[in-house]
């Protein structure tokens, strides 16, 4: 559907941010869900799949990843997938149901060795009629802009977490050079992903100035992922206390009024979460999430659950208004979610 603009700001203070958490828990659901309903189709939920095309051995630090080479987690270090392999997981996953494919490479920065195939990914992937989305550390603006021309429709880098408590994460990469990423994304003309992860020990205030951070943005990202912390067992954060279930979905209300055009990702932890929270969380707007076997190295829910926690919901999954242009596929993506959809019914 097409998104009005009203209500988009980028002048939030912390104190007006505080003062929506701080609401009754059901006033704020209830102001959260009017804003998804007056930008959305609020049974629809848009369906992404992620591959790690390159897995392990990453340069950075970030406190959270089992994919660090700082910690020892049991990862197998992998190299970059051959594209051949690559296409044929993004045609599993459009035929389950995932009308986006994401793509990430636990690198610092793309090497020039690797960037080729990189870009062959994305165009082969947006033939088969899904939108692309890559997430492969920081870019410089030739490589932005070749990811642009290549067709690709998402970039993904996630801030993390508030400026104040970024450095208690990460390391090794600065909290400008992040922003500077997504400005260069933007030049490009690509859209942006980018949110962050809760539950790493954060205080309130943090989860407040993460979101002033994206929401402030120039243009608000155009996806923003809510991470939920998976606890990885030789990972730094592995023995952090649980988050609160509530002040999860509290996050997922803000983050809806304050950036109301943006998509709201449930994205990594939700294999935790039961279908009362993710419920409430729809409500409270989150229309999107990830859908398969692995969100890179971590699990997700098995599919035939999310389907039948959709259909119980009457949720579905949003439509693609594209035919794909696959040989060995000449149906819609749309007939495919459809059928998948129902037969779960």
């Amino acid at each position: 559907m097409t998104h009005t603009a009203a209500g988009i700001r980028h002048d939030w203070t912390r104190k007006q941010i505080r003062a929506l958490f701080e609401q009754p828990f059901m006033d704020l659901i209830y102001q959260a869900h009017t804003v998804h309903r007056a930008n959305f189709d609020v049974n629809q939920v848009q369906m992404s799949t992620l591959l790690s095309i390159k897995t392990g051995a990453c340069p950075e630090d970030c406190k959270y990843c089992p994919q660090s080479g700082h910690y020892n987690t049991g990862l197998e270090k992998e190299k970059l997938l051959a594209v051949d392999k690559v296409i044929a997981q993004a045609r599993i996953a459009r035929d389950n149901g995932a009308a986006r494919f994401c793509m990430g490479a636990a690198w610092k920065h793309p090497s020039d060795k690797d960037f080729p195939y990189v870009l062959e990914m994305v165009r082969e992937v947006r033939s088969l009629g899904m939108e692309t989305c890559m997430t492969l550390g920081a870019l410089s603006d030739e490589q932005a802009d070749a990811l642009a021309e290549a067709g690709l429709d998402y970039y993904n880098h996630n801030l993390d977490t508030s400026p104040e408590y970024y450095g208690e994460i990460i390391t090794t990469r600065s909290y400008q050079e992040r922003l500077d990423t997504l400005g260069r994304v933007r030049e490009a003309g690509m859209k942006v992903c980018s949110g962050g992860i809760i539950g790493m020990g954060e205080t309130a205030a943090d989860r407040i100035g993460l979101l002033q951070q994206l929401a402030n943005m120039p243009q608000h990202p155009d996806s923003v992922p809510i991470n939920n912390l998976v606890k990885v067992k030789g990972t730094p954060l592995d023995n952090v206390d649980d988050l609160d279930p509530f002040e999860f979905i509290r996050t997922v209300a803000v983050a809806r009024i304050m950036m109301p055009a943006s998509y709201v990702r449930l994205s990594a932890g939700r294999e935790s979460m039961n279908e009362q929270v993710q419920a409430m969380c729809f409500f409270a707007g989150a229309n999107s999430i990830f859908y398969g076997e692995k969100l890179l190295t971590t699990p997700l829910p098995e599919e035939s659950a999310d389907l039948a926690l959709l259909a119980r919901l009457g949720l579905r999954p949003e439509r693609r208004h594209q035919t794909s242009s696959d040989p060995e596929q000449g149906s819609s993506v749309t007939a495919r979610e459809d059928s998948r959809f129902y037969a779960a019914m």
